[in-house]
């Protein structure tokens, strides 16, 4: 299963960009999905995530500036980022933790945020 993530892109630091991620199947076995981003260098960083109830946490870098939402009914999993830094360049990754414990992962969108 692959998810289809978009919305990546060149942007200045202050703008916004929203990213999207839908996934296949049924919205029903899908418990939590989230955003990841690896910067050039850099491990792999839990960025957002949003539960089934939809319940979020976020990482501290981008809390305040940054908004993960989940439309069940789409199946799709949203980032709204705002107030980007150059520090927010990355390559983004959506996740998808199932009921059944298997985990399935977007091929990537890259942000890159000039300053």
């Amino acid at each position: 299963v692959q998810l289809q993530a978009s919305g990546g892109g060149l942007v200045q630091a202050g703008e916004s960009l929203r990213l999207s991620c839908a996934a296949p199947g049924s919205p029903f076995a899908i418990n939590t999905m989230a955003w990841y981003r690896q910067a050039p260098g850099k491990q792999l960083e839990l960025v957002a995530t949003v539960s089934n109830i939809g319940n979020t946490n976020y990482a501290d870098s981008v809390q305040g500036r940054f908004t993960i939402s989940r439309d069940n009914a789409k199946n799709t999993v949203y980032l709204q980022m705002n107030s980007l830094k150059t520090e927010d360049t990355a390559v983004y990754y959506c996740n998808a933790h199932m009921f059944s414990e298997r985990d399935y992962w977007g091929q990537g969108t890259l942000v890159t945020v000039s300053s």
